[in-house]
Order: structure tokens, then C-alpha cells, then sequence
């Protein structure tokens, strides 16, 4: 399972989860993604389940690439603990998770295996996901849904081809 092997600070505060995600909201690697629709936290050992129910699905087809890391630490108390006496040990890490994150993409495979991974892949985790594609991240684009990695994107007109002079 992930998890980082060194950290600044050992406990975390729990922090809001509030906003669109800015970063990793398109596709950089591969042709095919599972994108979040909604908030929420995911641990170490769902982002695993989710890999291996991909990658199981593929049979160890395509490659995968796995666009997020659990960086943030969870505590939690023993139970049947009297209140008070600092914060619990770290139990376990999660990632916070902004819809339109990224969160896994593929490439190598085709388009119905791929979202067919991914679907089993989302059975695994807390929040509801959907795939995407380079072609679904193209028209939102170009619609104005979501920013381009680069700064200075522009949706080209179609050019037209200029006369070439005859030389006579």
C-alpha cells in the first residue's frame, strides 16, 4: 500500500474539502481516465483494491498510472478511551479528493476494456467516478468546462489555405 516514507509533520488537521480540483483534472499520461464527480477521501488500501481490480481486469494488458498519492495522515483513539489525552496514532493515509481530480489513467487497451476496468475500478472506492477520454476532455475544453494544463491553450480556428502563385 502507499504511503510516504517521510513526512514533516506527523498529524494532520482534518481541513475542509470544499471547491473543483485545479490540478490534475485532465489527462496527461494515457488515453483513458476514471475522473471524480464528488469529494471525499481516499485511503491507501482503496486505491489499491482499485489498481488491482484494474489491473486484473486488463489482464496485465496496457499500462496504468496511478495520478494520486495518500500524503495525508489519519488518527484515530483505541476504542473505549476516556476524552481528552491528545490526539490518536496514525491509523491509516488517505488523499483528499476535489471533483474533477484525475484519479488513475490507462493507455494500450481499447476504449471498452479500458472504461470496463475503470467501472470496476470505481466499484472499489468511496466517491462516485466517471471515465473519460481524450476526446470527452477535448470537448469540455473547448466548451469552457475545465482549463487546459498549458498556459497558453486557444481553440484554433479552422485556417484557410492561401493560394499558391503560379510561376510562369
Amino acid at each position: 500500500m502507499l504511503s510516504p516514507k517521510k513526512v514533516k509533520w506527523r498529524k494532520h488537521q482534518k481541513g475542509r474539502m470544499c471547491g473543483k480540483a485545479n490540478r490534475g483534472n485532465t489527462l496527461f499520461f494515457g488515453e483513458f481516465g476514471l475522473q471524480a464527480t464528488e469529494c471525499g477521501k481516499i485511503t491507501s488500501k482503496q486505491l489499491e483494491a482499485s489498481r488491482v481490480a484494474m489491473t486484473r481486469s486488463v489482464k496485465r494488458g496496457g499500462q496504468i498510472w496511478i495520478r494520486v498519492f495518500p500524503d495525508k495522515a489519519i488518527t484515530k483513539k483505541p476504542a473505549e478511551t476516556r476524552m481528552g489525552s491528545g490526539k490518536g496514532n496514525v491509523e491509516e493515509w488517505a488523499v483528499v479528493i476535489k471533483p474533477g481530480r484525475i484519479l488513475f489513467e490507462m493507455s494500450g487497451i481499447p476504449k471498452e476494456e479500458a472504461f470496463e476496468a475503470l467501472r470496476l475500478a470505481n466499484h472499489k472506492l468511496p466517491i462516485h467516478c466517471k471515465p473519460v477520454d481524450k476526446v470527452m476532455e477535448a470537448h469540455a475544453i473547448a466548451q469552457g468546462k475545465i482549463k487546459p494544463r498549458w498556459k497558453n491553450w486557444q481553440v484554433a480556428p479552422p485556417t484557410k489555405a492561401k493560394p499558391v502563385a503560379q510561376a510562369g
